[in-house]
């Protein structure tokens, strides 16, 4: 899976020479990602992002998760794509993290509506869906702006470190997506 977005804003596949550079931003941008994501304290070195971009490859092959490279300006700015596909339900899991210093710009939103249009076009999916923390007030901005229903919350549903975090589950089904104009997304 390669997306471009715009001229500038991709998500390409993970390459091992990214290995470097995707782990200089998650050092980087440690505080921030670890509010939210379970694994950031697992990336202590750049073998461990080598091991984590081969495993993701191996999930390629196989299209049980295609996850991707966010590139800015051909600089790794962030990581998205579909954590799981079930492609017996025709269901995709979008998951999502950019660099502290990209935040805000709304590079996120362009990439995710690219994510949704690939999975219902290309990949003829019926189900998008997106978990986010409930604290994660930034994070939910995101399907929100692009039409997705809140479908309730998952109690508990996953292990941030020394607590649990509950999870607003958002949906959104082929027949209700209508692809928003870029004056709507802001």
């Amino acid at each position: 899976m390669k997306l471009h977005i715009t001229d500038q804003l991709s998500v390409t596949p993970f390459t091992i020479e990214d290995a470097q550079a995707l782990f200089e931003l998650t050092d980087e941008s440690r505080e921030s990602l670890r509010k939210w994501l379970p694994w950031v304290d697992r990336i202590q070195r750049v073998e461990d992002t080598r091991q984590f971009i081969e495993f993701a490859n191996m999930d390629r092959e196989a299209q049980t998760r295609l996850i991707g490279a966010i590139k800015y300006n051909h600089t790794i700015i962030g990581v998205a794509g579909f954590n799981e596909v079930d492609w017996t339900n025709q269901i995709a899991k979008i998951g999502y993290w950019l660099g502290f210093e990209y935040e805000g710009k709304g590079w996120m939103t362009a990439v995710v509506r690219e994510l949704i249009h690939y999975a219902f076009n290309e990949m003829e999916l019926n189900r998008v869906e997106i978990r986010v923390a409930v604290h994660n007030v930034r994070s939910q901005k995101i399907p929100k702006r692009l039409g997705f229903a809140n479908e309730g919350c998952i109690r508990q549903a996953e292990k941030l470190y020394d607590r649990f975090v509950d999870h607003t589950l958002y949906g959104l089904v082929k027949t209700e997506w209508k692809q928003p104009t870029e004056d709507e997304l802001i």
